[in-house]
This record gives structure tokens, sequence and C-alpha cells, in this order.
């Protein structure tokens, strides 16, 4: 959430702090795998939500390489992905890699 703070001085000995809301919105996905030796993730890849074709960008990773590198994985291997928030009326979406290679990542 962040926030912003407005400082209002009423007087010398008086401080009056108000707080300005703004919502930040994120949609987190926990993936697991199994079977793959190697994994990773491109920053092209998306939220797309069913309803309304919106995207919501990838904003960061944790347990996987960004494309080019690669994580070497076991038989089970879990990792994150936050995005950015889907719209409040979502209630499908596709997850998507949007690349020009062959086997993009598509759940």
């Amino acid at each position: 959430m962040n926030v912003k703070f407005e400082e209002q001085i009423l007087s010398e000995e008086k401080t009056e702090v108000k707080f300005l809301e703004s919502e930040e919105r994120q949609t987190i996905i926990h993936c697991t795998y199994n079977l793959m030796h190697a994994v990773r993730i491109w920053p092209s890849t998306f939220l797309i939500e069913k309803e309304s074709g919106r995207r919501a960008k990838l904003i960061t990773a944790f347990n996987i390489s960004f494309a080019p590198e690669w994580t070497i994985g076991s038989l089970s291997s879990r990792f994150t992905l936050i995005f950015e928030g889907l719209s409040k009326d979502c209630s499908q979406f596709d997850l998507m890699e949007i690349i020009s290679l062959p086997e993009p990542f598509v759940v």
C-alpha cells in the first residue's frame, strides 16, 4: 500500500498528519513443477483476464530465473510470480508467456 503524507501545521505546538491512501494491488501465483530439469520465466509473461483481455504485467519472480538464464530444478520445485493486480471483477485468467519461441508457458 502506498501512503502519502500531507502535513498540516495548525500551530507551533500542534501538528496534524493526514493519511491519503491509494490502493495498490498485486496478484501472487505459486507454481509447482515436476520432472523438469531446467526452467525460466520471460519478462513478457502476463496474466490475461478472460472477460476483458486486460494484461497484468509480471513484476518479479522468486526461485526461478528470468530468461535467458535457467534455473536447474529437481523432481519437484516451486517458484512464485508476482503480477500487477487483476481487476476486482476478474473471475478467470490465463497465465501466458508472450514469446516467439516454441512451447511458451501457458496455464
